[in-house]
């Protein structure tokens, strides 16, 4: 057992002063008593962050190399931002790929890798229209190979990422019936497309506002569907670049609480001092300052982290800390299913991340296990 005299905590729903907290074995099991081993932390401790979308860091990307050397090499480029749980992410693949992605992540999860809860693949079964930086050549119709993957019940959490005008209702649902997060994102699908994606049990939109059908008087599109739908929730890269801060405000309001969270749709970058770019199917990415882009124009994946999301949602939002903190921990938890992530109440796991007064990471626990520290 382990005791922490906290300068001020947030337990994911409200602040303390000067809180003491034990943890046993990886859990939150006090607010009261103290063990003989007690450490004082200055700043503020909240719930540790988690990531749903993220394609690369410490100058690793999942679908150059989907090994387990480079799940652990993302997870622990991260880690020094305050994610302490991540699904990384393949973006769209040739099949080989993929498989390969899935057997290292099978094998992440067999060794019970802490951070890893799962994989999520953005991609293949898009639209071309609104594909992005995904290459065309990959793109495609689902075939029983990738149904074969996404139905593994060794992955962990699975998330697929879809255009619901390629993919037919009835193999969203057997996607659903194979314990798979069905997302909907890179579509040019109508309203109508949509709504019935989300009747059979698609839950989530991937990086709401880029790449999909927009709204407009007429023909609400997938924007449109996603905020009129209260059950789903939306992904929101805020970075400064995606998205424009009065649409993210207009989305905040639409929404229920709680059914926005934070992504950093994260790339190699992500960790690195310099300004270097990388290569993605051929082409190069170049990062200017905080801006990702391919050399034929498109935005490619962020160089962002949660820690600056939250920063960023605050700043750029006008959202409470208290509420940032939630988009980056509570509900992609609650999004996940995970009832003892995301907060740090009784019961929970220790996931910890320690801020200095200017939002940046000074400490990050897993499981009550330091993992970083400045």
């Amino acid at each position: 057992m382990q005791s922490f005299i906290v300068e001020r905590l947030f337990d994911g729903h409200r602040f303390y002063r000067n809180q003491a907290l034990t943890i046993d074995a990886g859990k939150v099991v006090s607010y009261d008593l103290l063990t003989d081993d007690v450490s004082h932390l200055s700043g503020t401790l909240v719930p540790g962050f988690i990531d749903v979308q993220v394609n690369g860091g410490g100058g690793a990307l999942f679908n150059a190399d989907p090994s387990l050397a480079v799940i652990h090499t993302i997870t622990a480029a991260h880690a020094k931002f305050g994610t302490t749980a991540c699904l990384p992410t393949l973006i769209t693949d040739e099949l080989k790929v993929m498989q390969q992605a899935a057997t290292a992540m099978a094998e992440a999860v067999s060794q019970g890798l802490d951070g890893v809860l799962g994989i999520h693949f953005e991609g293949p079964h898009l639209s071309i229209p609104k594909k992005g930086v995904h290459s065309a050549n990959f793109i495609r119709r689902i075939s029983d190979a990738e149904l074969a993957i996404f139905s593994r019940s060794d992955l962990g959490i699975k998330i697929v990422t879809l255009a619901p005008e390629n993919v037919s209702v009835e193999v969203i649902k057997a996607l659903i019936d194979a314990n798979v997060k069905v997302c909907l994102g890179h579509s040019n699908a109508d309203y109508s497309t949509v709504k019935q994606a989300l009747a059979v049990g698609a839950d989530g939109f991937t990086h709401l506002f880029n790449a999909m059908s927009a709204f407009t008087a007429r023909e609400p599109g997938m924007v449109g569907a996603a905020l009129e739908c209260d059950n789903s929730w939306c992904g929101l890269i805020v970075d400064g670049h995606h998205v424009h801060t009065g649409a993210a405000k207009l989305a905040l309001k639409c929404k229920p609480q709680g059914k926005i969270m934070l992504v950093t749709d994260a790339m190699p970058p992500v960790g690195l001092s310099d300004n270097s770019s990388f290569e993605l199917f051929g082409q190069q990415v170049i990062r200017q300052g905080d801006r990702l882009n391919a050399s034929t124009g498109e935005l490619a994946g962020c160089v962002l982290d949660m820690a600056g999301a939250v920063s960023n949602a605050q700043t750029m939002l006008g959202l409470s800390f208290a509420e940032a903190l939630r988009m980056a921990s509570l509900y992609p938890a609650q999004y996940l299913g995970l009832n003892d992530y995301g907060h740090l109440q009784l019961g929970a796991r220790a996931d910890m991340v320690l801020l200095g007064a200017e939002g940046t990471v000074h400490q990050t626990y897993r499981a009550g296990e330091l993992i970083y520290t400045t």
